[in-house]
């Protein structure tokens, strides 16, 4: 049965925590672009890159690649080798990777026992990263956070870990829509993962391959925060 308005209709506890997402929104928007605070992201950024990455060898798997390595490097980009693999998949799993894993934060970010759950799955999707990470930065990222998970597994019983994985979720879901942004419209960089699948295709513009990415990722997010509001009454 489809929800109908009055169960999208949130309590005062889900108002609360629309408030936080629009408020962690707003910080990470101001720090993503004050010179010396955007230091304090630096490690948030490295494991969005570290999900993204993810995201491109988890569909080389299912579409019968042999994963090579995944990097993260110092300038918060990130590189995953394969060999095989279908790339019309592994190309767009990127982004749209990142910004499903952010959903699937956000979503749970309304409740500690589903954030919980999901924090499990976010330490596994770490783990797998860290059996293929091949440089220090990147070993080190993941086993930080899935250390910071399992400290606020315990703290104040979960809670404190509820609030971690909502502020991963919007960090997640705002950086691949950014980056899309960035990549396409600012930069315009000629490797990217759109430009690459626009040669590959050879039907559509990098441009209009990072526009509709950008729409799906933007749908996970809404779908996330109304799904949410449903499910967690």
């Amino acid at each position: 049965m489809a929800p109908t308005l009055k169960d999208l209709e949130p309590t005062d506890s889900q108002k609360t925590t629309l408030w936080i997402i629009g408020a962690y929104s707003i910080g990470i928007l101001i720090l993503w672009n004050a010179p010396v605070l955007r230091t304090i992201l630096y490690p948030f950024k490295l494991v969005t890159v570290a999900f993204h990455e993810f995201g491109h060898a988890l569909a080389g798997v299912c579409t019968g690649a042999k994963i090579i390595s995944i990097q993260v490097d110092p300038e918060e980009g990130g590189v995953t080798h394969m060999r095989g693999g279908n790339q019309c998949c592994t190309l767009p799993a990127g982004y749209l990777g990142s910004s499903l894993i952010g959903a699937l934060m956000v979503f749970a970010g309304f409740d500690v026992t589903a954030s919980k759950v999901v924090s499990v799955i976010i330490g596994v999707c770490l783990l797998v990263t860290l059996f293929w990470a091949k440089n220090w930065l990147t070993r080190g990222i993941t086993v930080l956070f899935i250390g910071l998970i399992a400290l606020l597994w315990w703290f104040q019983n979960g809670a404190g870990l509820r609030y971690f994985v909502l502020f991963m979720g919007v960090m997640s879901c705002l950086y691949s829509l950014w980056d899309i942004v960035e990549d396409l419209v600012l930069r315009k960089v000629n490797e990217s993962d759109a430009t690459k699948f626009a040669k590959l295709s050879k039907c559509f513009p990098a441009q209009l391959c990072g526009f509709i990415w950008f729409l799906v990722s933007l749908l996970f997010l809404i779908c996330g925060i109304l799904a949410g509001i449903v499910t967690f009454k």
